[in-house]
């Protein structure tokens, strides 16, 4: 069943069973303000199981790019497309976010995106992998961010 991300009122719907989900939560809210704000889209999440061709998307994605497969459980998923750009997120249960930015008609701007949330250490699959920098949001603390181009064609 799917759920609209509520960045004013943040809960933690689906996202209980993580040990730093009220973090994960504000996470969750930032991006979702994000897109209200920029694109006027509602921020739509489902759960993970309910949801294998995002997941097997971004993980084919991850694998054939840099050889990373996460450990942690996925819990939450979200697809869409605003304007030229096709968008995937998973919510890990560790409190990691994973989105894939893959422009339709600009092969320069395609990426694959972390961000670790408060309190989170980094996963092992992208210690020593990436650096990470340091962004304030009032709804999720501080944020830790990384990414990497994407080479192929998905």
């Amino acid at each position: 069943m799917s759920y609209i991300v509520d960045f004013k009122n943040v809960s933690t719907v689906g996202l209980e069973s993580s040990p730093v989900a009220e973090a994960l939560a504000g996470l969750r809210a930032h991006e979702a303000r994000y897109f209200m704000n920029k694109y006027k889209h509602q921020f739509t999440v489902v759960p993970a199981n309910e949801s294998c061709e995002t997941l097997d998307h971004v993980n084919r994605i991850l694998n054939d790019e840099r050889d990373i497969e996460f450990t942690a459980k996925p819990l939450e998923t979200s697809r869409f497309q605003v304007e030229n750009i096709k968008m995937a997120y998973i919510f890990y249960e560790d409190g990691l976010e994973v989105n894939v930015m893959y422009t339709v008609d600009d092969s320069k701007k395609r990426a694959v995106g972390f961000k670790l949330s408060e309190g989170m250490e980094i996963p092992k699959e992208l210690e020593g992998k990436f650096k990470f920098a340091r962004q304030k949001s009032k709804l999720a603390g501080t944020i830790r961010g990384s990414f990497f181009v994407i080479k192929g064609e998905y």
